[in-house]
C-alpha cells in the first residue's frame, strides 16, 4: 500500500528540516491535533492519538534528501518517507510518502486513517 501527501513549501532550509528531523523529540510539534500520548525514545518515537491505536517509530535515514521513519514494531512492516528538494537557500519542498506491506484486511481499515494522518501532519509541517 501506498501513500502519498501533497507537495508543500517550507521555509526553512534543507539543512534546518535535517537538523530538526533527526531528533525525536522534535517530531512532537509536528503531530496532528488529537495528540494523547508522545513519548520520545533514544532513536526514535512513540504516539498515540484520539482513536487510533498506539505507534512506534524509529528515524531509520535522516539527510538533506529525505528523512525515513520505520515502524519499530516487527508486526506492522511499513516506513514513511519525507522527501526535501531543496528550492532555494531559505525554501525546501516537501512530500511525505507511505509505503505499507499489509494484507488486505488492515488495508481497508487503515487506508483511510493514515491518509488522514498524512494529511494532517503535511499541514503542520507546512506551518514550521
Amino acid at each position: 500500500m501506498n501513500l502519498e501527501g501533497r507537495k508543500i513549501i517550507v521555509n526553512k532550509s534543507a539543512k534546518e528540516l535535517t537538523n530538526m528531523l533527526k531528533n525525536s523529540e522534535d517530531y512532537k510539534n509536528l503531530m496532528p491535533e488529537g495528540l494523547q500520548k508522545f513519548e520520545s525514545t533514544g532513536d526514535g518515537f512513540k504516539f498515540g492519538l484520539k482513536g487510533m491505536p498506539e505507534i512506534a517509530l524509529k528515524i531509520d535515514d535522516v539527510d538533506q534528501q529525505r528523512v525515513v521513519l520505520k515502524s519499530a514494531s516487527s508486526s506492522l512492516d511499513f516506513f514513511l518517507t519525507g522527501t526535501m528538494n531543496p528550492i532555494n537557500e531559505n525554501q525546501t519542498e516537501v512530500q511525505l510518502l507511505f509505503e505499507g506491506k499489509f494484507n488486505p484486511f488492515i488495508k481497508m481499515m487503515v487506508e483511510k486513517p493514515l491518509q488522514n494522518f498524512i494529511n494532517a501532519l503535511t499541514d503542520k509541517i507546512e506551518k514550521i
